[in-house]
Formats: C-alpha cells, structure tokens, sequence
C-alpha cells in the first residue's frame, strides 16, 4: 500500500501563487515516478504534471510556464509550485503515485491517489 498526504492548498487571488506538497509512504521508492492532477466537479480528473526518477517531467498545455513539479527524492515527497494563478486552476488536486510516463510525454495515472487539496482562485 501507498499513502499519499497532500497539503498547501487555499485561497489565493488571481496572478498570486502556491505551493503544494505530497509526502509519500509506504510501498513506494525514491525510484517512482509521481505526478499531480485536478479536478473540478463534472469534469473528469486531468494530468496536471508528472516528473520521473531521471526528472523528466510533462505538463498539460494550460500551465505551461506557471507551475513547476519537482521532487525531493530523499523525503519521497513531491511539490508542485504554482505561479500567476488563474481563477480557471480552481480545482482540488490530487497527488498521484506510479504513473506511466511515455518518452512522447503521454502519461497515464498510477493507482495510488492523496485525497486530494482545494485550491480557490478568486478576488
């Protein structure tokens, strides 16, 4: 088993900025891949970023350049830094352990999910 604690969600204003965090334990190891998601309700979840052991990472097209996965290999914890904020990345995100990362930048979610931080961004 794997588990998976999120935190570091809220409220922020548009153009502010947050930084989430999973902490990882369990049946996992530094060597795994790990990645986040979002959702909001009525939409299915969606790939928001995804790194690898080696640090390759993937993101969906709308976060380009504002938000930044990285990794903490000896914690096994996973951040995500999230820069000039939109109200349109309100959503909860999910940590997501074990993902398949394809070298095109395809990924396909792992079976481990946190439960999941509410991130609102409103004025």
């Amino acid at each position: 088993q794997v588990q998976l604690v999120e935190s570091g969600g809220g409220l922020v204003q548009p153009g502010g900025s947050l930084r989430l965090s999973c902490a990882a334990s369990g049946s996992i190891f530094s060597g795994d891949n790990m990645g986040w998601y979002r959702q909001v309700p009525g939409k299915q979840r969606e790939l928001v970023a995804a790194i690898s052991i080696r640090g390759s990472t993937a993101y969906v097209d709308s976060v380009k350049g504002r938000f930044t996965i990285s990794r903490d290999n000896g914690k096994i914890t996973v951040y995500l830094q999230m820069n000039s904020l939109k109200p349109e990345d309100t959503a909860v995100y999910y940590c997501n352990a074990k993902p398949v990362i394809w070298t095109t930048g395809r990924v396909m979610a792992g079976p481990y999910w946190g439960q999941g931080t509410q991130v609102t961004v409103s004025s």
